[in-house]
């Protein structure tokens, strides 16, 4: 329906999975990369495939004006570039706040300035919802939605969280007079098998922590929303195809926490991996959480033992979406780092 597309981090853990769908939807693709020459490699397998749809086009998400081009003819963008980080972080300005506020703006004055582009898919995040779970203590209603803001987190607390609630701020600041129609996904913590052989995701480092037996003295008793990379990706490609559309979409196909992700894993796999299944003890969570896993005592302090809910009623009935079980996520994706012999 909005074809060509133009398609940002269409290599990374959720980006390859949109592009997989929306070439097997007959849709053109522009897939922009900074190193051009390196992305065509790593893609050469789909520019063999589908070479009347798949094109890779230069441009880096911190140069103005980088966009201008790819842009022209350009019916839809999906812009799913954004660094994810949450440990080992050392300059948060420049790793994350930057790259996602400046790469936002860059995309979207593009895509205005086109005057072609009539829709912008944004990846955003519950992040940009809510920072911490002991926020759930501000908001009236039971679960958090589409109209919560996150804001409790800065530069110095939750930089992640922040830069994606700024990046998605600034996009609806320039959307308010744009020519297009922006619609965000504000995806839960992403897990499943994805179509990538890169690991450098958070997400396949904490299904290979709880594989490789690195909790092996107990699981932190964290809350998340959760959601398969397979529906979050379908999402975006229904967000752009769906005329009736609108505003934020909160992307979540279940509430749960940790130690429910690795009692799946135990009871598919039982001893053949160093799967705990017991909580970690309160005292051994604030001595090694932040030497091992970068958990401040600020963030243990706001979010352990506190379970979260997000309403994920707009999304299904605006794109007649339905979710993955948790359960199958987690077992696909297992599989899916087993074969690439990635678990030890």
């Amino acid at each position: 329906m909005h074809s060509p597309v133009v398609l940002t981090g269409g290599t990374g853990y959720l980006g390859s999975q949109i592009l997989m769908y929306l070439l097997e939807n007959n849709y053109e693709v522009r897939l922009t990369a900074r190193d051009k020459s390196k992305t065509t490699n790593e893609l050469s397998h789909l520019l063999s495939n589908y070479p009347e749809l798949l094109s890779v086009c230069e441009a880096d998400l911190m140069q103005e004006g980088s966009f201008d081009e790819v842009m022209q003819g350009a019916k839809g963008v999906i812009h799913c570039a954004s660094p994810f980080k949450i440990s080992g972080i050392k300059n948060p300005r420049k790793e994350l706040i930057e790259p996602a506020v400046k790469g936002t703006i860059n995309v979207l004055n593009a895509a205005n300035d086109s005057k072609t582009v009539l829709k912008v898919v944004l990846t955003s995040s519950i992040a940009a919802v809510y920072g911490d779970a002991v926020d759930k203590q501000l908001i009236e209603k039971d679960s958090f939605d589409e109209s919560h803001w996150n804001k409790t987190s800065s530069i110095s607390h939750q930089p992640y969280s922040y830069s994606k609630t700024l990046a998605e701020e600034e996009a609806w600041k320039i959307a308010e007079k744009a020519n297009f129609k922006l619609i965000t996904i504000n995806p839960g913590f992403i897990l499943g098998p994805t179509p990538t052989k890169r690991t450098d995701s958070e997400s396949i480092a904490l299904m290979l922590d709880v594989l490789n037996g690195k909790f092996s003295s107990g699981i932190p008793p964290l809350y998340f929303g959760f959601v398969d990379v397979r529906d979050c990706a379908r999402a975006h490609l229904l967000a752009l195809e769906n005329k009736s559309s609108a505003g934020r979409h909160i992307c979540v196909g279940e509430n749960s926490n940790m130690l429910e992700v690795a009692k799946i894993l135990k009871i598919e796999f039982g001893n053949r991996y160093k799967i705990s299944t017991k909580k970690l003890p309160k005292i051994l969570i604030y001595i090694f959480g932040p030497i091992f896993n970068g958990l401040s005592w600020n963030y243990l302090k706001k979010n352990l033992n506190i379970p979260l809910k997000f309403n994920n009623q707009k999304i299904k009935e605006s794109f007649d979406m339905s979710f993955r079980p948790l359960s199958e996520t987690v077992i696909d994706h297992a599989k899916q780092l087993i074969k690439d012999e990635l678990v030890k």
